[in-house]
């Protein structure tokens, strides 16, 4: 699968080509964003990566973890830890599951004897934007997307340059407007486990991030993580909000495709 549109002249950095990485697309890629996972693969060729799809991947374990059942989930983790065994590059279109691969990951192994394993994998292991970015050296993405975008940085961004990488790449994009968010670090509410545990709390925070979100009247509202995205545009759709949500993957695809608008 290869992106159209010009190639040497819509990067800087280092090019990817001959590079093998392989792809951890997540349960909800699996599940809810096919085209997600798709749009990963578009980027990842245009900078002349060769990707690999392991087909018997699962989850990464996080919600057992973040549950508190360490045991489950390092069943769940040690099968992630064979599955992407070797020396190539994870790239992982999730904030959430990249964290968890690279960080999660070593705490769950920490007193186990393949914490070593762990630890491989985790040094390993990126979220989409930040790889282009801090590996392949990607600082202008080209192409063209014309809309004005309100970027909602996750929970897992924090204490990683996930978020400002995407950002990186967003702010390249001719045509493409940032508008400014308001309490840009407040949580959107979903936590995985915790919208279920907590519906009412979840809901108000959702319903105040929307807020924030919309009060610049973007054209799209968009993310590194698919649990956030989800979880706003439910809330949206259940509020009768008019909300367009696009995962970062997704835009940068878009932008390399000629002719796109956000609208």
């Amino acid at each position: 699968m290869k992106a159209s549109g010009t190639h040497d002249a819509r990067r800087e950095g280092a090019s990817g080509a001959s590079r093998s990485v392989r792809l951890m697309a997540t349960c909800l890629a699996d599940a809810f964003f096919d085209d997600v996972a798709r749009a990963t693969v578009e980027v990842l060729e245009h900078f002349g990566c060769r990707v690999e799809f392991p087909a018997d991947q699962t989850c990464c374990g996080q919600p057992a973890f973040n549950a508190g059942d360490w045991e489950a989930a390092r069943r769940v983790a040690r099968h992630t830890l064979r599955v992407f065994a070797g020396d190539e590059p994870v790239v992982v279109p999730s904030g959430s599951c990249a964290r968890m691969a690279s960080h999660g990951a070593l705490m769950l192994f920490e007193r186990e004897t393949d914490r070593e394993t762990a630890q491989a994998l985790a040094e390993r292991s990126f979220e989409l934007a930040d790889f282009l970015v801090r590996e392949l050296g990607v600082t202008r993405l080209g192409g063209r997307f014309d809309g004005r975008v309100a970027f909602h940085g996750s929970c897992h961004c924090r204490g990683t340059s996930y978020a400002e990488s995407a950002l990186v790449l967003l702010r390249s994009i001719p045509g493409l407007e940032l508008v400014t968010v308001g309490e840009g670090e407040q949580c959107c509410g979903f936590g995985g486990t915790f919208s279920a545990t907590f519906p009412g709390v979840s809901t108000r925070m959702g319903d105040l991030k929307l807020d924030h979100l919309l009060a610049g009247a973007p054209d799209v509202v968009v993310s590194a993580d698919m649990g956030c995205l989800m979880h706003l545009s439910g809330r949206a759709q259940k509020e009768g909000r008019p909300l367009r949500a696009l995962h970062v993957a997704q835009v940068l695809r878009d932008a390399l495709r000629p002719a796109h608008s956000a609208s």
